[in-house]
């Protein structure tokens, strides 16, 4: 389920913190809650995908982690993403 190369481009474009901006924390918090969205779509429909399952509580594992060092850098900037993702209601 990997993000076509468009999609891709799309989120870079709008998370980037600069110009050549292709890695930094912010854009892998991006990159990995678009994948967890679309692998959460896919588990409510098929229930039973347990290696799918297991492959998304890696992700959100490491999307945890990358948010935990965000927060503990600069706590403003962790607000504004977690608000422009719309995670952590």
């Amino acid at each position: 389920m990997a993000l076509s190369q468009q999609r891709k481009q799309e989120i870079i474009t709008q998370y980037q913190v600069h110009e050549t901006d292709t890695g930094s924390a912010d854009l892998q918090v991006a990159m990995l809650t678009e994948r967890i969205n679309r692998l959460s779509e896919h588990l409510q429909g098929n229930k039973k995908d347990h290696s799918s399952r297991r492959g998304l509580l890696k992700l959100i594992g490491q999307r945890k982690r990358l948010l935990s060092y965000i927060q503990k850098e600069n706590r403003e900037r962790y607000q504004a993403l977690i608000g422009r993702l719309g995670i952590r209601g």
